[in-house]
């Protein structure tokens, strides 16, 4: 066969093997361009095929992409009256794209009206068989611990987009995940089983990050309503009926204790009732339970104190002894008791938008703790009895209210340590011979401040800052910022990071004192943001030739030149790339054949740069 050819066989089944096999045997390679397209709801082919295919899932849409596939499906202009059952359609339809274009022409044949519409969504409503592909595979091919992980969405309000971040902590304090290989963590686990549910069509991504990973997703609607309830006889699950926390199977006991603010909920009474509960009649109810979320987002100090006051009383009552997760993120300052201490199993400690003012001092004897989430809290100094915590890997600082550690004492190390984010560095903060010595970190965030009174002992500080950052081999995520104290950059005297071969985030805010931190950036890099820089030579024709560079920000003072040129073949892989505030800058040039990937151009405050180059076809925004 001389020709190119592009065949398409429709919605094959596991029977069409023998069908593909004959075709394949029957045409010649695909080295002079031709194709074969297979569309299929069965998620694997056999094994001699997948060598040869590229497979291409069809995920689940997200709000606007469904929105965008519904409004062109559908026949008619939509009425203004209609526009406001937007969110109510993409809720329903899941970003199942079967659903949203059943829909589409369903409504093509239906009045403009709320009524007609609201009857045909709850006609889709009711419809389980638009998911029964993806309700028999779960029921039947999905893992169990990938069944755990997916069922983990229903402790969480069926409205709420779940971080990403988030539920992959949960799933690794919960124990839902196990790493295999020996440099495998179960936080890489997790990730890859949020990777494949989405994959799958069971998840639903509602954000994604610039560099197109996950931020937020959801369960679809549909299968937060059906809840697979054969599935769910072999999972942890079991509901009552007027309850959204789990119940052990074998005794009908709370093992993860949810708060939706529900008053018919029959924990509501417990943790928010104004009349006293007897010791007693907690036990029973708590005393097993492995996890307590509570979702009160109330203004107010009544929710701290609800929270508190139930802790408390749990505690007292020899309840949530078991607890490994206790997760109190929106929950306006929870009072923490000081018994908190005796949750010696507890794994992750979720205090995140909490506003909390300070922990208790017991802190210290969450040996066991993994993840502890401050951020956006006022807590700005951590006891010392931080540093005792031998097995916390994860550490996230509010970084607005200038969280600080005090001297590390003798005894403790947090040598398990791999996140350690939005830490305030001042002249007073143990790095030399202390944060120093933490050198397994994966993700590292600071902020210095160089107040001139202080200029002398923090340039210490720095040095030692940027000697600790070249012993971290493991490093993948680094943000440093430095201000004078008067909202503008001070300087970052680092050292070229290229041995660095794990490093694929900076993200560095202050003068540099020494371009070549960025001039010799590793190969590995991925994603590169610099502001206030100051730098005077063309950043572009110095960082064109990293391999693997997707993202790329210059932002306000980053760049202080008039000129700058992106060479022919440079920037091989760059998908983003923002120019903010960059005033000095007035003549762009880019080379035919540079920047070939690029997709997202976006310039701002840039106010003597007249035009676009010839070879850039972005819009400014």
């Amino acid at each position: 066969m001389d020709k190119r050819y592009l065949i398409v066989l429709d919605h094959a089944r596991s029977s069409s093997v023998r069908i593909l096999n004959e075709l394949l045997s029957a045409l010649p390679e695909t080295l002079n361009g031709s194709r074969m397209i297979v569309t299929t709801s069965e998620m694997s082919l056999p094994s001699h095929l997948e060598t040869r295919s590229i497979h291409h899932a069809l995920r689940l849409r997200s709000d606007d992409e469904s929105w965008a596939l519904f409004t062109h499906k559908l026949k008619m202009n939509i009425p203004q009256e209609l526009q406001t059952m937007k969110r109510e359609i993409v809720k329903r339809c899941g970003g199942l794209p079967l659903a949203i274009v059943k829909l589409g022409a369903v409504l093509s044949q239906k009045d403009a009206n709320i009524e007609e519409w609201s009857i045909a969504l709850e006609q889709l409503h009711r419809d389980k068989k638009l998911w029964s592909n993806t309700l028999s595979m779960i029921d039947r091919k999905c893992p169990l611990h990938m069944k755990r992980c997916l069922f983990y969405f229903g402790l969480f309000p069926q409205d709420i987009d779940v971080p990403a971040r988030r539920l992959i902590a949960l799933w690794v304090a919960e124990g839902l995940m196990q790493p295999v290989g020996e440099n495998e963590t179960s936080e890489d686990v997790a990730e890859i089983c949020l990777i494949k549910l989405i994959a799958q069509g069971m998840v639903q991504v509602t954000k994604k990050k610039l560099n197109g990973d996950v931020k937020t997703c959801r369960l679809p609607d549909a299968l937060q309503r059906h809840r697979l309830s054969k599935a769910r006889q072999t999972t942890f699950l079991q509901f009552h009926t007027n309850t959204r926390s789990e119940l052990s199977l074998s005794t009908g006991l709370v093992r993860r204790l949810v708060d939706h603010l529900d008053k018919e909920d029959f924990s509501y009474g417990h943790i928010h009732g104004e009349y006293n509960r007897t010791l007693t009649s907690l036990k029973p109810r708590y005393q097993h339970a492995l996890s307590f979320l509570s979702f009160d987002t109330q203004e107010g100090s009544k929710p701290g104190e609800d929270i508190g006051n139930f802790l408390h009383r749990c505690i007292s009552s020899s309840c949530f002894l078991l607890l490994r997760v206790l997760d109190l993120e929106h929950v306006f300052r929870p009072k923490l008791p000081e018994t908190i201490g005796k949750l010696s199993r507890l794994r992750y400690l979720g205090l995140r938008w909490t506003f909390l003012e300070m922990l208790p001092s017991s802190i210290s004897k969450l040996q066991n703790l993994q993840t502890l989430d401050l951020k956006h809290t006022y807590i700005n100094i951590l006891p010392n009895s931080i540093w005792k915590i031998q097995q916390l890997r994860h550490l996230y600082l509010s970084e607005s209210y200038r969280s600080k550690f005090m001297p590390q004492p003798r005894v403790g190390s947090l040598t398990n340590l791999q996140t350690l984010w939005g830490l305030f560095v001042d002249e007073e903060t143990p790095v030399k011979d202390g944060l120093d010595r933490l050198v397994n970190l994966k993700k590292l965030g600071l902020t210095c401040r160089l107040m001139p009174s202080q200029q002398q002992a923090m340039l210490a500080q720095l040095e030692a800052v940027a000697n600790w950052v070249l012993k971290l081999d493991h490093l993948h995520t680094l943000r440093l910022k430095s201000d004078d104290g008067e909202n503008q950059p001070g300087d970052l005297d680092l050292k070229p990071l290229s041995g660095l071969e794990k490093l694929s985030s900076i993200h560095l805010l202050g003068r540099l004192k020494n371009p070549l931190v960025v001039f010799e950036s590793p190969e590995s890099l991925s994603d590169l943001t610099l502001s206030g820089s100051g730098l005077t030579e063309d950043p572009l024709q110095k960082l064109d030739k990293l391999p693997n560079l997707k993202i790329l920000r210059l932002l306000a003072k980053s760049y202080m030149g008039k000129n700058m040129l992106c060479s022919s073949g440079g920037f091989p892989q760059l998908r983003v790339l923002k120019l903010w505030k960059l005033e000095e800058l007035e003549e762009w040039n880019v080379e035919e054949g540079a920047l070939r990937a690029l997709r997202d151009l976006e310039i701002r405050s840039c106010p003597r740069l007249k035009m676009l180059p010839k070879n850039c076809n972005t819009e400014i925004l």
